[in-house]
This record gives C-alpha cells, sequence and structure tokens, in this order.
C-alpha cells in the first residue's frame, strides 16, 4: 500500500451520482478505509460531493494517477463498469464497483483476469448479503434447518423505473432490465445460500415496447423505445441439486410473492427483500408454524435509510470494509469479483436461454463465499 497513511486505504470514487450518498455516508462506520476524493463526468456534480463530505474533487484521469487513492470506489452507470474498473486495475488500483461486474460474462472475465494478473482484488456490489438477514438464512443453511435444499423461489416484481427516476432510459436498454438491474440481489444471495448455478432456462419478453416518463424531470411525459426484456420467468438448476424459480418483471403492478423462500428435505426458509441488508427471517421445521428471526437490533440490520425517516436497513460500503480487511488477511473478499461473474454468467444465460427458448449451461463456478461471522462483522466498524 502506498499513500499518506499506511494504516488506512485511500478511496477514491468515480461516479457521483444518487447512489454514492449512501456509500460515502456509510463509510465512517467502517474502520481501515479513508475518502480521500471523487470524480464525475460533470465536474459540478465531484465539487458537490467533494464539498459535502470533505474530499478532494478530481477529473477521472487525476484520479487515476494519484498516489494517495489504493482502491477505487466505482458508482458510475452499468455501461462504464467495464472501462473504469479496468483502468482502475491497469493502473494499479484495487477496485469495488457497483453491480453489475461488467455488461456482459466477456467483459467480467477480462476484469477477474486483470486484477489476477496484476495482484490486486476486485470486489463488486451487491454486498447486502452480509447484513444481518443474510448472515442468519446463511447461519440457518450452514447448521442444516431446512436440510438438503430442493426448491425454491425468487421473485423480483414490480412496475419499473419510470414512475419516480427522471432519467430512467438507460435502465431499459441491453446490460439494463429487471435482470441485470436488480437480479444481482436475488440471484447472489440464492449462490450465497446454495452454490453455484449449473444451468437455467428462461422465457423474456417485454410488456411494453415503449415506456412513459411519468417521475418529476426533464424527460417527464416523454416516451422512449425498450431495448432489453423487461419480463422473465427462470429456472435455476444448482450444481447442489436444487431447483430455484426465479422471476424478474417490471410489468406487475400488484402482487404478493414473498422475494426468496427455500424448501429442503427438513423445512422451509423465507427471506426479505435481498436489496435490504435487514428484514425478518422465517423458519418453518418441517411443516411447524414460521418461526420470525428479525433483524432490527442485529448489526447491520437496524433501519437507517433514508435518513429522514428510515424504513429499511442500507449498510452499502460493508463489502468493502470487507475486502480491505481481506487484504491484510491475505484472502478473497466475499463480495468477489469471482462472485460478482458467475452471477454475471447466470444473468447473461437467463437472457439466452429467454431467446433461444431452451436449456443454457453455465459453464463458470464458484465457490460460496465463507460465512461472515458476528465477531468478524464486529471487527469491520471503525
Amino acid at each position: 500500500m502506498h499513500g499518506k497513511s499506511k494504516t488506512k486505504l485511500g478511496i477514491g470514487v468515480i461516479g457521483c451520482g444518487n447512489i454514492s450518498m449512501t456509500y460515502l455516508r456509510n463509510a465512517a462506520l467502517f474502520g481501515g478505509m479513508e475518502l480521500r476524493a471523487c470524480a464525475d463526468i460533470s465536474a459540478d456534480m465531484a465539487a458537490l460531493r467533494a464539498k459535502e463530505y470533505g474530499i478532494r474533487a478530481l477529473g477521472v484521469d487525476a484520479l487515476l494517477a494519484d498516489p494517495d487513492i489504493d482502491l477505487v470506489l466505482n458508482l458510475t452507470i452499468p455501461a462504464a463498469h467495464f472501462d473504469i474498473s479496468f483502468s482502475a486495475l491497469s493502473a494499479g488500483k484495487h477496485v469495488f464497483t457497483e453491480k453489475p461486474l461488467a455488461t456482459s460474462a466477456g467483459d467480467g472475465r477480462r476484469l477477474v483476469a486483470e486484477a489476477a494478473s496484476r495482484g490486486l482484488l476486485l470486489g463488486s456490489a451487491p454486498d447486502t448479503f452480509l447484513g444481518a438477514a443474510g448472515r442468519r438464512a446463511r447461519r440457518l443453511m450452514d447448521v442444516g434447518a431446512i436440510g438438503r435444499a430442493v426448491t425454491g423461489t425468487a421473485f423480483m416484481m414490480g412496475r419499473g423505473m419510470e414512475h419516480w427516476h427522471p432519467n430512467p432510459q438507460f435502465y431499459y436498454q441491453p446490460g439494463g432490465g429487471p435482470v441485470f438491474d436488480m437480479g444481482p440481489y436475488y440471484l447472489t444471495m440464492l449462490v450465497n445460500l446454495l452454490g453455484p448455478v449449473a444451468s437455467v432456462m428462461a422465457m423474456a419478453t417485454r410488456g411494453q415496447e415503449e415506456r412513459l416518463i411519468t417521475a418529476d424531470g426533464p424527460f417527464k411525459n416523454t416516451s422512449f423505445k425498450v431495448g432489453t426484456p423487461t419480463n422473465i420467468l427462470s429456472l435455476l438448476e444448482f450444481r447442489s441439486g436444487a431447483s430455484v424459480t426465479f422471476g424478474a418483471s417490471w410489468d406487475v403492478f400488484r402482487h404478493s410473492n414473498h422475494p426468496i423462500e427455500l424448501h429442503g428435505t427438513e423445512g422451509s426458509l423465507r427471506l426479505p427483500d435481498p436489496d435490504t441488508f435487514g428484514g425478518t427471517v422465517s423458519l418453518s421445521a418441517r411443516g411447524a408454524e414460521w418461526k420470525d428471526f428479525e433483524s432490527d437490533s442485529e448489526l447491520y440490520g437496524a433501519r437507517n435509510w433514508p435518513n429522514a425517516a428510515p424504513d429499511r436497513a442500507n449498510y452499502r460500503m460493508l463489502g468493502v470494509a470487507d475486502l480491505v480487511r481481506s487484504l491484510s488477511e491475505g484472502r478473497r473478499p466475499r463480495a468477489s469479483g469471482e462472485l460478482a461473474l458467475h452471477v454475471l454468467e447466470i444473468m447473461e444465460a437467463i437472457l439466452a436461454s429467454g431467446e433461444r427458448r431452451g436449456s443454457v449451461a453455465v459453464n463458470g463456478t464458484v465457490d460460496q463465499p465463507p460465512l461472515l461471522a458476528e465477531d468478524e462483522a464486529t471487527s469491520l466498524l471503525a
């Protein structure tokens, strides 16, 4: 490590949009790191974030060349993830990127290979599986609470982005859609609990060929063309033998499907929305009444977001803290590039299967990340 502090890893943020505020705010919770600079395609946006969080505003090239930056936190739009992450690795920086790792598995493999060849660490969101609910579910699975997992369901369904996001067009183009935008949360949680996926079968459609933007902003009441499927139903075959239905849609007004349910030889497990770090995990042993495990009082499970009226747990930056710790421990970070690559391969296979209407093998594999034990979770705090 280089830079002005040998005890803290210098963090540089590229991409200063809405999601950056959560990362920047949460950085103060964790030890071993220090925010030092930010950059954005908009110099005004970078200057705003720099002023808010007491760091330097730089150009992208200047940030990548800065010796005080040890790790680049890539919070750009998905289409820019590969270019920024590859440039950062080429500049000798560790990288943690927002999801997805890249918009194609081929580019994802290039990033993983580049990091390995340079002896650098590559991590990727989502890190939500490291939250209180994800850790509880993993502990229950590891002790055999539902026996051998046999089947399950995972559903992410809603009306899409144009009703609240002022610039939603990019969500509906290749590299976006409900699978690439929200799929990483669900699929990462499933791989964390069940291990790698072997093959998928899927059907994919577009609920509408054009979408009308109703959110306030410069594009309100304008329409745009949809360039990627918005409604996908898939069957995931895990290497463990479990089979799970995964549905992702932005064409649903209302539904009553639980986010994730897993069923095994000894019972059933329900998980909350994997886009949050908390929520209630419920266990039914051999058909008994559900036993609820709340997470509001557990580490990384308390409701802390939105700021004004918190109604959910959002501890983005936890994966970065684990990556920082992994440097000193000589291990792979839990929210690793390899894990994100496998999820990217699954998502690509789902879309390919949706086009072909046949089974598609997921050729890559990955080990389940080790459980984040409670003492380790606590030790990441500042």
